[in-house]
Order: structure tokens, then sequence, then C-alpha cells
């Protein structure tokens, strides 16, 4: 099972995966960690990424980029209206109302709708993450920015649906960054001390965001988020393209917007010279070669300068800080540590004015580009069964409050409840009691729209089905189950009647009443544990849509108990005659269906259709680089061969054969750029089959003369080595002398006969010229040198039979016999001969 983590950046992508028993992030074939949010369209294929960026300048109207904003967004939205005037491809409507591109794709128009185009950026994220991984990648866990609504965030979630990948969990990008700090943190207090309460500052390139969370040894819960939407990196580099723009019309008498590639070059500019202004004070330089009509323009830029020319923007930094410790209702001196993370946050005056509202130094100990990211797949690891996890909790927050409407059924007058305020604890369930004899419509909408950076306000419309009176002609009692789920996404996701029915007869009596009980008591803890709130009687009383002025109905459990009680009381008088028995109710509760009709949803078949055209994209898009590749081939083979044969290869190849040779490799050569440049792969194997057809025998001849004297030398080691053996078997050694002398002649003859064979072919080699096909080949050497072995390695590594073990001699007297043996012995032993004055056993010469 994989765990991987992929952070959908405005401008820049990033994946993190669990490997090795830690988090890593992956670099892309281009051996970059960071992956461009783009994706380019041409005549063959599509390319995304690094590769997608390049062309961004000679292929702009049909590269798309900076997309992440339009997701669940209508075209005619304000917004949408605002972005299209600054992007060089072309925005359209869809036919449900979003935001789609219109470019050209395989020399045809086509448009492609803003999940779609996600989806093909985590075509590529999770290409990256198998060649990793070495395995399939479906599970992920994916970030969204924390004041993403439910439509976007549905949206985010669909392209991932058509990719293919099972999102476990749609993560606020601060709440990942927090995880990210947390789960290694060895110094947190205990869960019964005070929190540690930290913030976390991002500025990204489109967005700045905030987040405080409260920290407890295995805990992360977040206090609570603000942000705002449209101040970012960009912001500040449009502020530096504005200014150029200026300067070059007054300087060099040129309208930059007039030309989209213009633009974009300068674009690129501004972002490189902010990036050097971070690091450097003084006067830098900005200069464009052939910018517009071969005319080469160049400016100044100080980071003073600059700062003052974004002072407003500056100024917009303390807005959801503020707005964040209002939320927290914490002071400043009660934040423990302040982390910066985000691209934008390396420019030195966004940290000097963060610093300032919290009046300590920021820090960085996060990575500021892949916090998130790696968050993300720490995330994925905790939800995966595969891999084992420090134990560490993460609450999330609600970032807008969420509100019920409902019609009611005698004069139409609303109700309205909010079920989820504003930093209310997510994932979260609650249980909502209505009483109704007809089907009745829930609309969610958003508490308060000037909060929430989206226009439309509602959420959806739910319509609780199937319900009719009560037997007794009364309204049923309904439970509706709201619930904003791992994703941050509201919905109404049951919705039950509860019916009372009456059971008669004394043998079903013990087993109804302990089924009654049994379903009041788990429908009561059940309400107590989702809603986790005094909500037995307040939510029915704040949902309440009976207008009328009697009071509600009592709930079912209350009359339960009061019968309960009745029976209990002892009867006062004996002479009256027993009452009747009152029926035993039975609680049942009906699962009821509900129609949703969200405000952002892809239908099935819409949503089928995106699916069935990404896999044919990504089908041309490995056709075609398969063609690529063997074209890669040809022309690789061209100019390695035409090397080659001017330098180790001239030898092996006759002056007939080299000049046709060389004739068709620049036949080839030329037909590569000219004929041959859009060509289809079997076209391509067919020219490299060609070739190799003159070239492989060069190829080959060289490898046999670098390979064979290596093969022969092995080969004569291997005969000196049994030719050994055979000699020391003549000499009678100990060694080999339990060898039958029949398998030893085997050995000798095989020994004879191979030395006969190699002899013979090196002769033969060595007349054999080295253009000409070799006499013998490696492959038969080494042949020869198996079968030497096969025949003569079983025989001489026999081993010699065991000689009978001696019987062990019994001590006598405490001294082991056969030591007293050998003591006598040498006691017994004659002296050497002498020879003149000197002995010749053991005895030094004098």
């Amino acid at each position: 099972m994989s765990v991987v983590g992929f952070d959908l950046g405005y401008q820049n992508c990033h994946v993190a995966i669990a490997r090795a028993g830690g988090i890593e992030t992956v670099a892309n074939e281009f051996s970059d960690r960071c992956t461009p949010a783009v994706v380019s369209f041409g005549t063959k294929n599509r390319t995304i990424g690094v590769a997608a960026k390049n062309q961004m300048v000679t292929n702009a109207n049909n590269t798309v980029s900076s997309f992440k904003r339009f997701h669940g967004r209508a075209f005619n939205e304000s917004f949408v209206q605002r972005e299209k005037n600054n992007l060089p491809y072309q925005l359209v409507t869809m036919r449900n109302g979003g935001v789609g591109v219109k470019v050209m794709y395989m020399e045809n128009e086509h448009l492609f709708s803003v999940e779609q185009i996600t989806a093909m950026l985590l075509t590529k994220l999770k290409e990256t993450a198998e060649s990793n991984l070495k395995k399939p990648v479906t599970d992920c866990v994916i970030s969204v920015p924390s004041f993403f609504t439910d439509a976007e965030r549905r949206s985010v979630l669909h392209a991932a649906q058509i990719v293919g990948l099972n999102c476990l969990k749609l993560m606020n990008d601060m709440t990942a960054v927090a995880l990210n700090y947390g789960i290694y943190k060895q110094d947190l207090p205990g869960p019964e001390e005070k929190p540690k309460i930290v913030v976390f500052v991002d500025m990204g390139h489109a967005s700045f965001q905030v987040s405080a969370c409260a920290f407890n040894k295995g805990k992360l819960k977040v206090l609570g988020s603000a942000s705002d939407p449209y101040l970012g990196g960009r912001s500040f580099d449009e502020r530096l393209v504005e200014h150029f723009c200026k300067e070059f019309q007054t300087k060099y008498k040129l309208n930059v917007k007039s030309k989209i590639r213009a633009l974009l070059r300068l674009h690129q500019e501004c972002e490189k010279l902010k990036k050097l202004m971070s690091s450097n004070s003084t006067d830098l330089p900005l200069n464009i070669e052939c910018f517009m009509n071969d005319i080469d323009v160049s400016g100044r830029m100080n980071r003073s300068d600059f700062e003052s020319m974004c002072s407003d923007l500056l100024q917009r930094i303390d807005d959801p800080l503020g707005s964040l410790m209002e939320q927290i209702q914490l002071q400043v001196e009660d934040v423990s540590a302040v982390e910066i993370i985000g691209g934008a946050t390396r420019i030195p005056a966004v940290k000097e004015r963060v610093a300032k509202f919290f009046g300590k130094d920021v820090s960085t100990t996060l990575n500021a580009d892949e916090a998130v990211a790696r968050g993300c797949a720490l995330q994925c690891a905790i939800l995966s069964p595969a891999f084992k996890v420090r134990e560490f909790s993460v609450t999330d927050v609600v970032p807008y409050a969420i509100s019920l409407r409902w019609i009611t059924a005698e004069d139409e007058a609303e109700g309205v409840h909010e079920v989820f305020c504003k930093n209310h604890a997510a994932p979260f369930s609650k249980v909502l009691t209505f009483y109704r004899k007809n089907p009745f419509q829930l609309d969610a909408f958003y508490s308060h729209p000037d909060t929430v950076p989206y226009p439309e306000v509602k959420i959806g419309q739910f319509i609780v089905q199937n319900i009719s009176p009560a037997k007794d002609g009364e309204k049923s009692k309904v439970k509706v189950k709201v619930r904003v789920n791992t994703h941050g996404i509201f919905s109404v996701s049951t919705a039950s009647v509860v019916e009372r029915i009456e059971v008669d007869g004394s043998e079903e009596q013990s087993d109804t009443d302990l089924e009654s009980k049994n379903q009041v008591t788990a429908n009561t803890e059940a309400e107590k544990s989702i809603q986790q709130e005094n909500s037995a009687a307040g939510t029915q009383s704040q949902v309440q849509t009976d207008d009328s002025p009697s009071p509600p109905p009592p709930e079912p459990a209350s009359e339960e108990h009061k019968m309960a009680d009745t029976e209990k009381v002892p009867e006062k008088k004996s002479d009256q005659p027993p009452e009747a028995k009152k029926p035993k109710i039975k609680v049942k509760n009906i699962e009821l269906p509900i129609e949703t009709n969200l405000v952002w949803q892809l239908g099935k078949d819409l949503l089928n259709m995106y699916i069935e055209n990404e896999g044919k994209m990504i089908l041309q898009d490995k056709l075609e680089k398969e063609r690529n590749d063997a074209k890669n081939a040809v022309e690789e083979y061209v100019y390695e061969f035409r090397e080659k044969l001017s330098g180790p290869y001239g030898r092996f190849v006759c002056e007939k054969d080299l000049s046709r040779f060389l004739a068709l490799l620049t036949e080839t050569e030329d037909w590569l750029y000219e004929d041959g440049e859009d060509q289809s792969k079997s076209v391509y194997v067919e020219k490299l089959d060609e070739l190799k057809k003159l070239g492989a025998p060069i190829q080959r001849r060289f490898k046999e003369a670098e390979q064979r004297p290596k093969t022969f030398e092995a080969l004569g080691q291997r005969l000196q080595h049994y030719a050994k053996i055979v000699e020391e078997y003549r000499n009678q050694s100990e060694t080999y002398q339990h060898i039958s002398s029949l398998d030893m002649e085997k050995v000798e003859k095989c020994v004879r006969e191979t030395m006969d064979w190699m002899s013979n072919a090196m002769n033969a080699q060595s007349k054999q010229p080295l253009d000409q096909d070799p006499v013998v080949h490696v492959d038969e050497i080494k042949a020869k040198n198996s079968l030497l072995d096969n025949t003569c390695h079983g025989i001489v590594s026999q081993p010699k039979p065991k000689p009978e073990s001696p019987k062990e001699d019994k001590p006598v007297n405490g001294i082991n016999q056969k030591e007293d043996n050998l003591k006598k012995d040498k006691e017994n032993t004659v002296p050497p001969q002498q020879n003149g004055d000197c002995y010749t056993n053991e005895m030094e010469c004098n």
C-alpha cells in the first residue's frame, strides 16, 4: 500500500512519500523536487511540469497555468473575469456554467474543464511517486487551502477521481504544516498540561494563510485560521511588472502589454529580480535581450524602493493576523512560537512585519516549500494500515459557519438553525430532530457570506423523502444526521423516522420490553456521542418546525420511562379490579432516502466521460513517448557509431564496408532532419534495424576481440589447475589417492583434449584478420570451460573416506592412558646416530 502526500500549489507542486521509516520529498525526471503546476498542449501530445513550463513563452496560447483558483467557480463570476484578462490562454464557459479552457490539442480545438486540467497535473505527480516507489499509487492525501469552500473541495476530489486516485483526505495546508511540525517534537507538554500555542504563517504565490494550533503530547488541535486569498508572491511580482511596463513605455516607447510573450518574459524576469532582492539590498539590474522589436531593455531596482512600492501590500498582512488572535481570544504573549513557510515569506519585509506583530523573532525550522507535502504524507501514513506511526491525533476546524433553513408545513414560515459555528471541531456529526407529516427540504448555506471568499452562499439542498404521518395521525419524529466529513465538506448524511410499535402478548412481553429499552438506550447514547452536547431536548427545541402553540409531542424515551414508573407504583386498594396491562412500545428507526442537490457537483455521466478521456490522453502520451524514444534511438546510433568508426571500431571493418556504412549513416542523418522529422514508431524501428545490419557485425567483432583474451586466460587457468591435480595423483599424493584410476584417466583425457582444442583455436584465430568474423567465439570458449568443470570438478572433489575413530583410553589414576603411553615411548626412544660431533635429531650442531 502506497503512502503519498500531494501538495497542489498555485505555482508549484511537491510529492512526499513514506519510505524507509521516514518521510521524504521525491524528485521528478529532471531531478527537481519541485514540479511546476503547468500543462501544455501540442500537436502530438501534452507536456506537464518542467517541460510544460519551458513552453510558456513559445506556446503561450496552449499552455495552462494559474488555474487552481478556478475550482468550483462559475465562469461569469467577477473573480474569474478579472483573472481572465491576465491569462495568455482562453477561458470559456462549460455546459454546467463552470470554467473551461480552450486549447489546440492534436491539431483540433478542445475544451477542458478545470477538473480535467488538475487531473492532468495529478497524473504527472502520480507518475513521479510511482517511479520512486516502484509500485502503483492509489491512496493519497491532497492539500487544499484552508479557505476553500465545499464547492472548491468537491471539485478537487473530482479531479482525483478522474486520474484514479483514492483521496483519503483533503487536508488543509496549515493543518498539514502543523502535523509536520508537531509529530517530531519531543518537548511538548503532557495531555493534562497547558498546551503549547504555535502560530503558522504561510504566504505562497497567490494567498496568505495563518493558523493557530495547540500542541500537547500526541495531540494537535487547530484553534482557528484566517486568510487573505488574494495576497501572495504574485502580488509583489505584479507591482514590479507594472513598474517596468511604465518605465519601458517611457524609455523605449514599447507597449509591453500588447504582446503576451513579452509580458510573460517580463513576469519571469521580475520574479527572478524579486528573489535576488531578498538577499541583496543594493541596486540590481534587470536586462532582457531582444525583448520587443529586437530591442534590448534594461532597468534597475533596489530593496528599499521595492518595499515602498509594495507598502500597501505589506499592511494587508496585519489583518489576517489580527483576525486570528481575535478568534482564539489569546494575547500575543501566549504564543510560544511563530513558524513561517511559503516562498513569499523569504521577502525580508514580510518577515519583519510578522515578527513586529507578535513581538518576537519568527522561526524557520520547517522547509518553506516542502512542509505541506510532508504533512500530507504523514497524515496518509497515519490513515494507512500498512505503516506504524506514533500516535498523534489531529483535530481540524470548520472554516466558515454553516446553517440550515427549512419551511414549516402550516404557514410556510422559515426556520433557521446554525449547525456548525466558525472554528467548530472537524470532522464532526450532529443529529437534529424534526416532526413532520410530509417530505421536507433542508437548505444548507454559509451563515456569514461576507466572511466567505466565494460568491455563492448556498451549499446545497437536501430533500428528506418518504415521510408520512404516524398511525395515530400525529407528526412523525424524523432524525437527521448532518456532518462535516474528513474532507471538510458538509452533508446531510442520513435521515430516519422513529416509529413506535405497540406489541401485545405475554410471551413477547419480556423480549419486546428488552428490545425497546435497548433501542432507546442505543439511540440516546448514539445521539449524545455524536452531538457531544446536551442536545437531547435542546436541539429539538431549536429546530422544531411545528409552529402550533401546543408543545411538541414528548420523546418516546420519556414516555417509556413514565410507563415503567407507573407500573412500579404499588396498588393502594386491593378491592378494586386489576387494570388492563398496557401494551409494550417497540421503537424502530427506518432509514429515509435523501435527494441531494449540491451547488457544485459533476454528474456521474460527465465524470465517467472525463475519466475515459483522461485514459485516452495518457495512452496517447505513452505512444508519443515511445515514438520519440524510437527516433532518439536512431539519432543516437548514428552519432555514436560515426564517432567509434574513427576510433576503436576502425580496425574491425574493411575499407569497402566502412565507406558504405559511413554513407548510410550520413544518409540517415539527413533523412532524420527532413522527411524523417515526423514519422511513426515503426518507421524509426525499421531504420534502426537497417543500420544495425551493418553496425552489429562490427560491434560484435570489437566485443569478441576485447573479451576473447580474458576468456582464453580463464580457460587456461582451469586447465593448469586440473593438470596439476593429475600430476599430484601420479606422484601418489595422499590428497587424491582415494580417487580411482579410471576416474582420474577421464580427467586426464578431458584436460588433454581441451588443451589441444585451445591451442588449435588460438593458432587459427591469430591468423584471422580483425575485420573478418572470428574463428572461435567467446561463447564457445565459455562452453568449453563449463564442460571442463562439469567433467573434472565432480571427480577431483570427491571426499576422502572417513577413518574409523579409535577407542578412547580410559583414564588410569586420573591420567589419560594414551598420554601415559606416549610418555613411555619417548623415554624408550633410542638416541639418534652420531655423525662426528653433531647430532642429527633435535640437537644443535656444535
